[in-house]
């Protein structure tokens, strides 16, 4: 396995506002997605791709295709040496329906093995390693593992029957041998969990290095945004630990997006960033980090995050934290409850940026408040925001002074943030409560809104409250083009 560790993922998130200049259509698929990831590559200075392989129609032939139409460029950049394409897989025990499209990629593998092996004239291995979403067990992960390993590769050996040619001299030898599985982590109880998972699973492996993808977007739909940055802040430290211990390197990956409630990595403000997650190996740069900015900007930010050194992560209380996740979650889910109807509302008119089986996310509350559904998180986001209603300050009524004080030593960039949202915000609707409103002053009382945004966003509450959605799309993107991304 080649040990050097790419440092900026392009992924495949609809964040963006604007289409790519190679997009056939406004929803990115097919075709589109494979110049994607030369376009990320060549253009951009990205020096990984996440492949997804979930929730659309699977082009398990990627490879292939990248080696064939963009030959100059891949003759001088190996895929898998020089840049890298990294597969997310469907989970089984949560996609039930798209479980078998797991055993359809793991397959794959060795047929792109060959594809590069034709194409360079030696062995070059294009994909090794997969993603495993919402991992709830090491034992998912390692299933993954061990059944590349034993049915994929190990089929190899076997015969078809008695005195018969093994399957390897009928069909060829199956490379690699095997592959790495890299958990991502996305509901609290897990990444809070992640470095015990993670330890379990490397129990019978002779390891020397470790992926964990940690995201960002999911447990600030769940928790907020605060009550995801601590419980990631915990995660990265209890991971840095493990490394210490097993003697095994740790390379963390963070999932961020544009929007301050998803990790406000935009080219901007990437300096925030690292300095906020200095212990962060990978991050991951999403649709409107790559087509909402000037394409200079895009790459000079590139060039800076590839050649950054990772360090320890920032010292946290757990125990403090924990008790402040706690309290603020549970008034950012109160808030959120009241708010559903609104907010799925809106959902609706929010533009698709990819060709994808859009489900619908279970947002999961005590069962005193029942169960509420909302859209994923990047919808959710956009219709708060489209609103003039920041998802960033709801929950901030549970903060006490003491709070405030810790919360500023461990998030260092927890203002900053906040006054990029507040950019957005938009008090004259009516639909921000007053005591949140209050509790903002409070919080931050310097802060400045965009007088153009909040126009648009008051031309939409009222296309909304007078049930006119005629042009609520166009005005939805109106107000994203002045954020510069979509939510």
């Amino acid at each position: 396995m080649n040990m050097r560790i790419p440092k900026c993922m392009s992924t495949q998130h609809p964040d963006n506002v604007n289409l790519p200049f190679f997009a056939k259509s406004p929803e990115l698929q097919g075709e589109d997605e494979v110049q994607e990831a030369y376009y990320a590559f060549s253009h951009l200075g990205c020096d990984e791709q996440m492949w997804d392989c979930e929730g659309k129609e699977v082009d398990s032939f990627v490879v292939k295709k990248l080696l064939t139409k963009y030959d100059y460029y891949f003759k001088e950049n190996k895929i898998g040496k020089d840049v890298f394409l990294t597969l997310r897989v469907p989970n089984p025990q949560v996609e039930k329906a798209e479980a078998k499209i797991l055993l359809e990629t793991l397959e794959s593998i060795p047929r792109s093995f060959d594809a590069a092996k034709l194409f360079y004239g030696e062995d070059v291995v294009p994909v090794f390693e997969v993603i495993l979403p919402m991992t709830t067990s090491y034992e998912s992960v390692d299933r993954i593992h061990k059944y590349y390993r034993n049915f994929v590769v190990g089929k190899q050996d076997q015969f078809l029957k008695k005195g018969d040619i093994k399957i390897c001299e009928w069909i060829g030898e199956f490379k690699p041998h095997e592959i790495n599985v890299i958990p991502l982590f996305e509901t609290m109880e897990h990444m809070l969990n992640a470095d015990k998972l993670t330890e379990a699973y490397l129990r019978d492996k002779e390891a020397d290095h470790q992926r964990v993808f940690l995201a960002r977007s999911d447990p600030a739909l769940n928790y907020g945004n605060l009550g995801a940055v601590l419980i990631n802040k915990i995660a990265l430290q209890r991971l840095y630990a493990l490394g210490d211990k097993l003697s095994v390197k740790i390379y963390p990956i963070l999932g961020c997006g544009g929007a301050p409630f998803r990790g406000n990595l935009r080219p901007q403000r990437i300096d925030n960033v690292v300095k906020g997650y200095p212990s962060i190996h990978t991050l991951t740069l999403q649709s409107s980090f790559k087509y909402d900015h000037a394409p200079d900007e895009v790459t000079k930010a590139i060039k800076i995050l590839r050649e950054r050194k990772t360090q320890r992560p920032i010292v946290i209380n757990e125990t403090m934290a924990l008790d402040i996740v706690s309290r603020y979650s549970e008034d950012y889910n109160k808030r959120i409850v009241e708010f559903a109807p609104l907010i799925n509302r809106v959902a609706k008119y929010v533009p698709k940026r990819r060709k994808r089986k859009m489900h619908v996310g279970l947002f999961g509350y005590s069962r005193d408040l029942g169960e509420v559904k909302l859209p994923r998180a990047i919808t959710f986001t956009a219709s708060l925001y489209s609103m003039g209603f920041p998802p960033e300050i709801i929950g901030l009524n549970a903060l006490n002074a003491k709070d405030l004080d810790f919360i500023k030593t461990v998030y260092v960039n927890f203002e900053n943030d906040l006054r990029d949202a507040l950019e957005y915000l938009n008090p004259d609707t009516g639909l921000v409560p007053k005591d949140l409103l209050e509790k903002v002053k409070e919080v931050i009382p310097d802060y400045e809104t965009s007088e153009e945004h909040k126009k648009i966003t008051s031309e939409i509450v009222k296309s909304i409250k007078q049930n006119n959605t005629e042009h609520l799309q166009e005005q939805i993107l109106a107000a994203a083009s002045i954020r510069q991304f979509l939510g």
